[in-house]
């Protein structure tokens, strides 16, 4: 089984990449957007750990930059009617850890903002994972204050209209790049980014 390739980043797309051994192998490795984002150059040398899964008959791989990531795609495989594909979009939407307190916290709302997820299928994962992934959820939730304050203001733009994906992804970048802020001035910088890029 292969757990983890080593080698130059040859390409890199949105949902897959190709990884060059110094072997001269090259494999293809299918990534979530929340990978990809995290990804380095082409031409970079990098490690990446590895899911292997046999769909129809054909091996895929599954790459992810951190083991609690590969570890929640595994466990998201063992939920009723959730293949490598809705795994694979589940883990675009949503970081692993936010992902993982969503199932534990039984959020079946956030679950739905998964494209191709509906409200039986979001219900059954719960039913069969959420008290699966807590030491995932866990992990995430003690990151600190600044992860409180991201889940609060998530909160108020939803309410003001969001969808949860978006605003979780908007509060994402806002924290970036602006560092250690309050849940009102994250608030205020995702609104104004949106005001701006509507003139």
């Amino acid at each position: 089984m292969i757990s983890r390739i080593k080698g130059r980043l040859l390409t890199l797309d949105t949902d897959r990449v190709e990884i060059e051994t110094t072997a001269g192998l090259v494999y293809e490795v299918h990534v979530p957007l929340s990978i990809f984002q995290r990804l380095p150059a082409v031409g970079t040398e990098l490690e990446i750990l590895t899911a292997y899964v046999v769909q129809d008959e054909k091996p895929h791989l599954y790459g992810f930059i951190e083991e609690h990531e590969r570890t929640l795609f595994h466990r998201l495989l063992g939920a009723h009617k959730v293949g490598p594909r809705l795994a694979l979009a589940m883990m675009s939407t949503y970081h692993a850890g936010r992902l993982a307190r969503a199932i534990a916290e039984k959020d079946a709302r956030a679950l739905m903002q998964v494209g191709g997820l509906g409200k039986k299928t979001a219900e059954r994962v719960i039913l069969d994972l959420s008290d699966k992934v807590e030491d995932i959820a866990a992990a995430d939730s003690r990151a600190g204050p600044e992860a409180k304050r991201a889940a609060e203001a998530v909160a108020a733009l939803t309410g003001l209209g969001y969808s949860f994906a978006e605003a979780d992804a908007a509060v994402r970048e806002a924290s970036r790049e602006n560092g250690d802020r309050s849940t009102e001035e994250i608030v205020r910088s995702v609104l104004a980014r949106r005001a701006s890029q509507r003139k």
